[in-house]
């Protein structure tokens, strides 16, 4: 709960870490497709049903900002996983690199960034 409340707190730019989170998802609504929107449910699933809407909502954030960027045309299943990867704590790595193993997905891009 206190870390919501930080979260909620602006930032010199006037906007808190919050309000970014929601800029990237709504600006980045238009390029998510059911397959990569079923990815990010599959590597939200461990988390606590109380505590998955913000975990969602912090990675979806993070695929937004990210995609935007990089100017991409659509969210790939790669900015899914760097995504994953830039907006989860190291100790949630260790379950993305086993449903990446479980998906038959080549981990080696994404080393640099765990």
């Amino acid at each position: 709960m206190f870390r919501k409340f930080l979260k909620k707190i602006p930032k010199a730019d006037g906007k808190s870490d919050m309000d970014w989170e929601e800029h990237y998802v709504n600006e980045s609504r238009h390029l998510w497709h059911d397959d990569e929107k079923a990815l990010l449910e599959d590597l939200v699933s461990p988390v606590p049903e109380l505590f998955r809407d913000v975990a969602r909502q912090k990675i979806a954030g993070k695929i937004g900002e990210i995609a935007l960027k990089e100017k991409a045309s659509r969210i790939t299943p790669d900015l899914v996983i760097k995504g994953y990867i830039q907006a989860t704590p190291k100790r949630d790595h260790k379950f993305l690199r086993k449903k990446l193993v479980e998906k038959r997905i080549d981990a080696a891009p994404y080393e640099h960034l765990f």
